[in-house]
C-alpha cells in the first residue's frame, strides 16, 4: 500500500483522474489515504468533485467510501466543502436526493457550531457570534435540523445561554414559513424564563426575541397563501404575547438602561398586533403616556416614533374608542417631534421624521377633524419651528390622506395664507412644497388658488440676500415647482393659463420673467396642439376693465413706443434702434403680421429720431428689402413709411420720389441685382407698394402741411406711377394689385383731406375726377359676380370722399346712372321684409328704414327726379311707430304696398327668399314671410305663370293639403322610390307638420326615418350643376339638407324619441352631418341614439336600410354602413337578434368599391367586440379574416387603421385556440405568405425590411414542408423574392436555383447547404435562429415539427461552438 500511495503522489496525472482511477479499480483503502494527504487547493477542489461525481455509484461499498472520504475533508475544510457541494447540486439538478454523507456533514456542522456557541457560559460576542451565524446559515435550508439542536439547549426551568436566543431571534427574520410554526412553543417555554431573567443583558436579547417573532408571526399572517400551513390564526399566540406583555411593559420597560428601555418599546409595538383587542384595549391608557414619557429620557427618538406609530396603527385597526382619551396629549408630543430640525446628515433623524408623520397618517383617519383643526391652529402659531413642523404635517396629509382631506379642502384653503404672509425663507420654502402638493389634488382650482399661483410667482421674483435658506435657494425652488406644476399636473393648465400672462408686465414680478415664460411657452403649446378653445384668450371673461380688438391693441402698442422713445430722449440710441430692427427684418420671413408690425415699430421709431441722413438711409433699406409681391407686407411697409412722414414729411417725400426713379423701376435684368433675393417680384408691385406709401404719408402727415402737397407732389407721383394720368386720361393698366393700391390709396387720401377740412378750408378740386375713375372701376367689373374686392374698395373710398361739400349730391347722381339695372331689390326685399316683425324693435324700425331707401333707390333706377315723392314708399315711414306693437291689419297694410312698388322681373326671386323665411328661427318672421306670399301671390300671382315650373317644386306642396284621414297615403307615396326627391322632402316635412300626424308616423317610423336618413347622406355635398341654366337650383341645393334634417327632426318629435333628440343636440349631431367632412361622425352618433333609446324600432329600420347598401349611389352606401357600423358597437343587436344581419352586411361591403364603404364595414366587423363581446367567439372566422380581406391591394391607410383596431378589439375575447384559425387555414398562409413576397420589391434597400426576413426566415423554410402543396409553392416564392434582400450572395444564388414551384425539393439537402451559408454570412444570427425554431416545436403538423429538428441538428453538427 505504501508503494501504491508513493505512486500516485509521484504521479503528474489530476488528482481527479487518479481518484477516478482508483474508484474504478476499487482502490479503497488507498483512496482514504490520498484524501488524508490532500492539502492544496486546487487538489482539495479536484478530489471533492471526484469524489461528488461517485457519489451515485451503484456500489454500495463504494458509496460508504466516498461518504468517509467526504467526511474527512468536510472536517478538515467545512466552508469549502459545502460550498463545492452547493455549487455542484445547482449544476446537476437532476440528482434526486441529496447525498447522504451532504446530510450527515450537515448534522456535523450543526453540532460543531452549537458546541462551539455554548461552550462558554460567559458572552464571548465574536466567536459566538460567528458560530450563531453559520447555524442561522444553515437554518434557512435544514430548521428542523437546525430547531432539534437548538431546543435540546433551550429547556423549560432552565435559563438559557444569550446566544440561544439570539440565534432563535435570528431564525425567525431568515426563515419565517420555518420558524413561525415553532413560535407556540417556544413562547411557552420562554414566558417562564422571563422572571428569571436578572441581568439587563438577558432582558435585552428577550425583549429583542419577542420583538423578532411577533414581527415574523405578522408576516407569516400577511401572506398565508404563501404559508406552508394556512390555519395559522393570531389568536394561537394572543394569550403568550399578552404574558410577555405584562412582564414587558410592567417591569423592564422602567429599566435604568437606555438601550434596554429602546428596545422593550420596539417589542411592545409589535407585540400590540398580536394582542387581542380588549387587552389592547385596557393597556392604551397607560401604554401611550409611558410610551411618550420615553422621548424625555432618550435621546434617541427614532425606535420610540416607531413603537408608537405601531401601537396606534393596533388601536386604531380594532376601533379603539379610549384612544380619543389620550388624542391631546398624542398630538402635542407628536406636534414637538415633526417640529425638530431635521438632519440630512442623520439617518435616524430622517427617520423619527418619517414616523412622526405615520402617526399623524394614522390618526387622521380617526380623527380628521379634530386633527386638521390642531395642524391649521398650529399653522397661526408665529414660532418658525412650529409653522415649519405644521406644514410638514399639512403636506404629508394632503398626500396621504386624500379621501380624508376632501371635504377639508376650502377650510385649508383659507388657513394657508397665515404662513405666506411669514418672511422667514424656512416657512416660506414649507409653503411652497404645501402648494406643490395641493397642485396635483385639485385645490388650486377652487376659489382663492389663484393666491398660491401668485405666491409662486411672487417668490420667483425675489432678489439674493444671505439668509440661512437664500432667496436664490427659494427662487429656485419657486421656479422649479412652477414648471413641475406646468408639466405635470394637467388639471392645472385652466388655472395657469392665461392667468400666468398678467404677471408678465407688474414690475414686481420682473425677475420672474424667464420661468412665466417658459410655463407659459409649455401651456400654450399643450394647448394649441390639442386644438383647446381655451387657447384664444377671451378677455371679456377673464374681469378686465377695458378691451382691445387687435388693431386697437397694435394701435396701443406703437403709442406707448412712442411715448418710450419720447421719455429716453437719447437720440442716438433712437437711431441705433431703429438699425437693429431693420437688420431684424429678414428674421420674420415666415410670420407676415408680426413682420408688418415691425414696419410699424419702424416707422414710428423714425418718427422720434431728430437725425435725417439715418430716416433716409433706413427708408431706402426698408424699401430695398421689403417683399413687394406679398399683400400684407406691402401694407406693413405703407403704414411704417407713413408714420415716419409725421415728423419728417419733406425727407419721405424726396425718398419716395428718388426710390421712385431708380433703377428698381426699370424692366430690366438689373432690377434682380438691387431688389436682394426677389427675382419674382414684377415692376409692378413695387410700384403698388409707393402708391400704398403715397397714401399713408397723407394720412399720417401733419394737417398743416399735407394740403399743399397733395396735388403738386402725391397724386402726381401716384398718376405716374400707375402709368396713366388720373385725371382724365384713360386706365390702362390690367394689374389688379396696382388698381387695389389706387383705390386704396385714393381713399386714404380722401380720408387725410376730410380730417383737414374740418378745421381750415380747402377745396379739393380733382374730386369728381377722381370719383369717375372709381366709377370706371366698377363699370369694368362684371356685372354677375363680385369677383374681386374692387366693388368694396371703391365704395369706401367713394364714401371717405363724401366729406361735406358741394360736388356730393353730383356723385349721387352720377354714380346712380352709371349702374347697372338693381337686379339684387327682389333678394334684398325678401330678405328685410321679415324682419319687420322681428321681436326686437330696433331691428324692426332698422328694416323699415332699409326698405324705403331700397325702394326709392329703385325710383331712380325707374327715371323718376330725385325731388320725386311716392305715397305709396311714403306711407311706410309712420308705420315705424304702429310696429312697435304690432298687429295683423299692420302687417297687411305694409305688406299690400311692398308689393305694389316692386318690378315684376324681382317677383320670382322674392318668392324664393321667403319661402326660405317660412322656416326662420324667430316665429314672427315666419308669419310675416306667410302674409307677405298670401298678398304677393293673390295680388301679382298673374305675372308669376312663366315661372311656374321652378316654383312648383315649393308652391305645390305648401298647398297640397287633401283631407286629414289621406295623410298616412301621403307619406306612403312619399317614401317609394329611389329618387327621394327635394320636392317629395318638402312635402313629407309639411306633412309632418300637420297636428294629426302622429298616429300615421308610428306606423309608418321606419320607412320615414330610413327614407329621410338616405336622403340626409344624399344632400351632403350637393352642389348646383355649372351648365343649369336654372335662377334657382343654387337656392334648392342650399335648403336641401335643411329641409332633409328639419325633416328628421320633426319625425322624431312626432314619435316621442325625445331622449333621441336631446342627445342628438348635446352632441352638435346635426352641424357635423351636414359637413361632407364630419358626415360619418355625425350618422355614428344617430345611430348611437337610436341604439340606446330606440332600440326596439331598430329591426325594421334596419330592414328598411338594406336595400340602400346596393344603391347606385355611394353617399347613400356610405350613410347606411355609418349606422349599421355603430349599431354593431351596441349590445341592443344582440338582443332584438340583428346580429348576424349586419355582421353579413358588413362582409358583403367589404369588397364595395369605395375605400370610405369598405372603411366603415371593417370598423362595424371590430365594434362586435365592443357591443356583443360573446359573440365574437360565434364569428371568429369573420373577425379574424377581415383584416387580411382588408389589406387588399384596394386597402387605404384609414382601412388599415380600422382593421388593426379592430383586430386589437377582438383578440381580447379569443383564446390561443381560437387564433390559429389564422395559421390553420391554408388560403389565409398562402395569402399572407404571397404579400410578404409582392412587399419585399419596396423593401429593397431598406435595413427594417431585411431585419423582417430575417424574422420570417425560420417560418418560410419550415413551411416549405407544410403538407398543403400550396403553401410550399407560396414559400418558394417568397423566398426566392426576397432572396436579395437577405444581404448574402450564396443564399441568393442558392434560392433561385433551387425554390421552383414546378420543381421538387430534397428538403434534407437544402437545410444542409443553407445551414453552411448561414452559419457563414450570419453567425450573429444563429442564436436568434435557434429561439424562433423552438416555438414550431409545438406545431400542429409533424412534418414542420420534423424539420424544426432537422434545422435544430444541422447547426448543432455544424456550429457546435454556438
Amino acid at each position: 500500500m505504501v508503494s501504491w500511495y508513493l505512486r500516485v503522489r509521484s504521479c503528474r496525472c489530476q488528482p481527479r483522474t487518479i481518484i477516478t482511477w482508483l474508484l474504478c479499480c476499487h482502490g479503497i483503502q488507498l483512496l482514504v489515504v490520498c484524501v488524508c494527504h490532500v492539502t492544496e487547493r486546487t487538489n482539495m477542489k479536484q478530489v471533492t468533485l471526484a469524489l461528488l461525481d461517485a457519489a451515485t455509484d451503484k456500489d454500495s461499498e463504494v458509496q460508504e467510501q466516498v461518504r468517509k472520504s467526504m467526511l474527512t475533508l468536510g472536517k478538515q475544510q467545512p466552508d469549502r466543502v459545502l460550498a463545492m457541494c452547493q455549487d455542484y447540486l445547482l449544476k446537476h439538478p437532476k440528482v434526486k436526493s441529496t447525498p447522504l454523507y451532504v446530510i450527515e456533514l450537515t448534522v456535523s456542522i450543526i453540532s460543531l457550531a452549537s458546541d462551539e456557541m455554548t461552550r462558554s457560559k460567559d458572552v464571548i460576542p465574536d466567536w459566538q457570534q460567528a458560530a450563531s451565524n453559520i447555524l442561522v446559515a444553515v437554518g434557512n435550508k435544514h430548521i428542523n435540523d437546525i430547531m432539534e439542536e437548538i431546543l435540546s439547549k433551550f429547556q423549560p426551568g432552565l435559563l438559557p445561554h444569550f446566544f440561544v436566543v439570539q440565534t432563535l431571534a435570528n431564525l425567525s427574520d431568515s426563515n419565517v414559513y420555518g420558524m413561525v410554526p415553532f413560535l407556540n412553543a417556544i413562547l411557552g417555554t420562554m414566558l417562564p424564563m422571563l422572571n428569571m431573567a436578572k441581568q439587563d443583558n438577558m432582558k435585552w436579547v428577550f425583549s429583542s426575541a419577542l420583538c423578532h417573532f411577533s414581527d415574523s408571526i405578522l408576516e407569516y399572517l400577511a401572506n398565508l397563501d404563501k404559508a406552508p400551513d394556512p390555519t395559522v390564526r393570531k389568536d394561537t399566540f394572543s394569550s403568550e404575547i399578552y404574558a410577555a406583555f405584562d412582564i414587558l411593559f410592567n417591569n423592564w420597560l422602567q429599566s435604568r438602561e437606555s438601550k434596554l428601555r429602546l428596545t422593550v418599546a420596539e417589542a411592545l409595538g409589535s407585540m400590540c398586533h398580536l394582542m387581542a383587542g380588549d387587552k389592547l384595549e385596557e393597556q392604551i391608557p397607560k401604554l401611550i403616556p409611558a410610551i411618550l414619557s420615553l422621548y424625555k429620557k432618550n435621546n434617541e427618538h427614532y425606535i420610540i416614533s416607531k413603537s408608537l406609530c405601531q401601537v396606534l396603527d393596533a388601536s386604531v385597526n380594532m376601533g379603539s374608542r379610549v384612544l380619543e382619551t389620550q388624542l391631546d396629549s398624542l398630538l402635542f408630543a407628536l406636534h414637538q417631534q415633526v417640529s425638530a430640525p431635521v438632519d440630512y446628515s442623520n439617518p435616524p433623524t430622517i427617520k423619527n421624521h418619517n414616523e412622526v408623520l405615520r402617526c399623524f397618517s394614522i390618526l387622521a383617519n380617526s380623527f380628521p377633524d379634530r386633527l386638521v383643526m390642531f395642524v391649521l391652529q398650529k399653522l397661526e402659531n408665529s414660532n418658525e419651528r412650529s409653522r415649519v413642523g405644521s406644514l410638514a404635517v399639512l403636506r404629508h396629509l394632503i398626500n396621504s390622506t386624500t379621501s380624508t382631506m376632501e371635504g377639508k379642502k376650502l377650510l385649508i384653503l383659507a388657513s394657508i395664507r397665515q404662513p405666506m404672509a411669514d418672511h422667514s425663507n424656512k416657512v416660506k420654502k414649507r409653503v411652497v412644497q404645501v402648494i406643490s402638493a395641493m397642485a396635483h389634488h385639485g385645490y388650486l382650482e377652487l376659489e382663492g388658488g389663484e393666491l398660491l399661483v401668485r405666491f409662486i410667482v411672487q417668490n420667483c421674483a425675489l432678489p439674493d440676500t444671505y439668509q440661512e435658506v437664500t432667496n436664490e435657494a427659494l427662487r429656485t425652488m419657486c421656479d422649479n415647482t412652477l414648471h413641475l406644476l406646468t408639466t405635470t399636473v394637467g388639471r392645472l393648465a385652466d388655472v395657469l393659463w392665461p392667468k400666468l400672462l398678467y404677471y408678465l408686465t407688474p414690475p414686481q414680478f420682473s425677475n420672474a420673467t424667464t420661468p412665466l415664460c417658459k410655463s407659459l411657452i409649455v401651456l400654450g403649446n399643450k394647448k394649441k396642439s390639442n386644438q383647446e378653445p381655451s387657447f384664444n384668450i377671451d378677455f371679456t371673461q377673464e374681469g378686465r376693465r377695458k378691451i382691445y380688438s387687435l388693431e386697437a391693441f397694435l394701435c396701443y402698442i406703437l403709442c406707448l413706443l412712442s411715448k418710450t422713445l419720447a421719455t429716453i430722449d437719447d437720440d442716438k440710441w433712437v437711431c441705433q434702434l431703429a438699425a437693429e430692427a431693420t437688420r431684424y427684418l429678414s428674421t420674420y420671413n415666415n410670420a407676415i403680421e408680426e413682420k408688418s408690425f415691425l414696419y410699424q415699430c419702424i416707422g414710428m421709431t423714425l418718427q422720434q429720431s431728430f437725425n435725417k441722413e439715418v430716416v433716409r438711409k433706413q427708408l431706402q433699406e426698408v424699401l430695398l428689402t421689403a417683399r413687394h409681391n406679398d399683400a400684407v407686407e406691402r401694407e406693413g411697409v405703407a403704414m411704417g413709411v407713413g408714420l415716419c412722414a409725421n415728423s419728417h414729411l419733406e425727407g419721405t417725400l424726396a425718398k419716395l420720389d428718388e426710390f421712385g426713379k431708380s433703377d428698381a423701376f426699370k424692366k430690366s435684368p438689373s432690377i434682380f441685382n438691387l431688389l436682394k433675393e426677389r427675382n419674382d417680384v414684377e415692376v409692378e408691385k413695387v410700384k403698388s407698394t409707393l402708391i400704398l406709401c403715397y397714401g399713408q404719408v397723407a394720412l399720417n402727415a401733419p394737417p398743416e402741411k399735407i394740403l399743399n402737397r397733395i396735388d403738386q407732389d402725391i397724386l402726381r407721383s401716384i398718376s405716374k406711377h400707375f402709368n396713366t394720368k388720373v385725371l382724365g386720361i384713360k386706365v390702362e393698366t390690367k394689374d389688379l394689385t396696382m388698381k387695389l393700391s389706387l383705390i386704396q390709396s385714393v381713399g386714404l387720401i380722401a380720408k387725410a383731406i376730410s380730417e383737414c377740412v374740418k378745421k381750415q378750408g380747402y377745396i379739393f378740386s380733382r374730386k369728381q375726377e377722381l370719383i369717375t375713375v372709381m366709377l370706371d372701376f366698377i363699370k369694368a367689373e362684371p356685372a354677375d359676380s363680385m369677383r374681386t374686392p374692387v366693388r368694396h374698395l371703391v365704395m369706401t373710398t367713394c364714401a371717405n370722399l363724401m366729406y361735406p361739400s358741394p360736388f356730393a349730391d353730383c356723385f349721387c347722381v352720377s354714380f346712380v346712372q352709371n349702374m347697372v339695372s338693381f337686379h339684387n331689390l327682389g333678394a334684398l326685399l325678401g330678405r328685410l321684409s321679415p324682419r319687420c316683425s322681428d321681436p326686437h324693435p330696433a331691428v324692426r324700425t332698422a328694416a323699415i328704414d332699409c326698405i324705403y331707401t331700397l325702394l326709392y333707390i329703385q325710383l331712380r333706377y325707374e327715371g323718376f327726379s330725385l325731388d320725386y315723392k311716392d305715397d305709396a314708399v311714403d306711407s311706410l315711414l309712420p308705420l315705424k311707430d304702429r310696429l312697435e306693437n304690432p298687429d295683423h291689419s299692420v302687417l297687411y297694410k305694409a305688406c299690400s304696398d311692398l308689393t305694389k312698388r316692386l318690378p315684376q322681373q324681382q317677383m320670382t326671386t322674392l318668392v324664393f327668399m321667403l319661402f326660405e323665411g317660412l322656416v326662420d328661427s324667430q316665429t314672427n318672421c315666419c308669419r310675416a314671410s306667410s302674409v307677405i306670399l298670401n298678398t304677393l301671390l293673390k295680388n301679382r300671382g298673374g305675372g308669376l305663370q312663366e315661372s311656374y315650373s321652378s316654383l312648383s317644386s315649393c308652391t305645390a306642396l305648401f298647398s297640397w293639403f287633401l283631407p286629414e284621414k289621406k295623410l298616412q297615403k301621403k307619406m306612403t307615396l312619399l317614401c317609394v322610390g329611389v329618387h327621394f326627391s327635394f320636392q317629395m322632402t318638402c312635402g313629407l316635412k309639411e306633412l309632418l307638420l300637420n297636428g294629426q300626424s302622429q298616429e300615421p308616423v308610428v306606423t309608418l317610423f321606419p320607412r320615414l326615418f330610413s327614407c329621410l336618413t338616405v336622403r340626409l347622406g344624399a344632400s351632403v355635398g350637393v352642389s348646383a350643376p355649372r351648365d343649369n341654366n336654372t335662377k334657382h337650383t343654387a337656392v334648392i341645393v342650399f335648403l336641401c339638407f335643411r329641409v332633409a334634417a328639419d325633416a328628421l327632426r320633426i319625425l322624431l318629435a312626432r314619435a316621442q324619441l325625445d331622449e333621441v333628440m336631446k342627445r342628438l343636440d348635446e352632441d352638435k349631431a346635426w352641424d357635423l352631418i351636414k359637413e361632407p367632412n364630419t358626415h360619418i361622425t355625425g350618422v355614428t352618433l344617430l345611430a348611437r341614439a337610436m341604439s340606446k333609446h330606440a332600440g326596439p324600432r331598430l329591426p325594421s329600420i334596419v330592414e328598411c336600410l338594406c336595400p340602400s347598401l346596393n344603391n347606385i349611389y355611394e353617399c347613400q352606401r356610405v350613410t347606411v354602413t355609418a349606422f349599421f357600423s355603430e349599431l354593431l358597437n351596441h349590445h341592443v343587436v344582440t338582443e332584438l337578434m340583428l346580429i348576424d344581419v349586419l355582421m353579413n352586411n358588413m362582409m358583403e361591403r367589404i369588397s364595395d368599391p369605395c375605400c370610405t364603404v369598405r372603411m366603415l364595414s371593417v370598423r362595424g366587423l371590430g365594434n362586435i367586440a365592443e357591443g356583443s363581446p360573446e359573440k365574437v367567439h360565434r364569428h371568429k372566422q369573420k373577425c379574424l379574416c377581415f383584416s387580411f380581406l382588408a389589406s387588399g391591394p384596394l386597402a387605404g391607410k384609414l382601412i388599415t387603421l380600422e382593421a388593426m383596431s379592430g383586430l386589437s378589439k377582438v383578440l381580447l375575447y379569443l383564446d390561443k385556440k381560437n387564433v390559429h384559425l389564422l395559421v390553420e387555414n391554408d388560403e389565409i398562409r398562402c395569402a399572407a405568405i404571397h404579400l410578404m413576397g409582392n412587399l419585399s420589391k419596396f423593401g429593397s434597400g431598406e435595413p427594417v425590411f431585411k431585419d423582417q426576413i430575417h424574422n420570417v426566415l425560420v417560418s418560410l423554410l419550415l413551411h416549405l414542408v407544410d403538407p398543403n402543396p400550396q403553401v410550399v409553392k407560396a414559400c418558394k416564392f417568397a423566398m426566392r423574392v426576397c432572396a436579395p434582400v437577405v444581404g448574402s450572395e450564396q443564399i441568393t444564388t442558392m434560392f433561385q436555383n433551387h425554390l421552383h414551384e414546378d420543381k421538387s425539393l430534397h428538403y434534407g439537402e437544402f437545410i444542409n447547404d443553407l445551414t453552411k451559408y448561414l452559419i457563414q454570412d450570419f453567425p450573429g444570427m444563429l442564436n436568434f435562429y435557434h429561439i424562433s425554431v423552438i416555438q414550431f416545436f409545438k406545431s400542429n403538423w409533424p412534418e414542420v415539427r420534423a424539420g424544426a429538428a432537422m434545422f435544430i441538428g444541422m447547426t448543432r453538427l455544424l456550429a457546435p461552438n454556438v
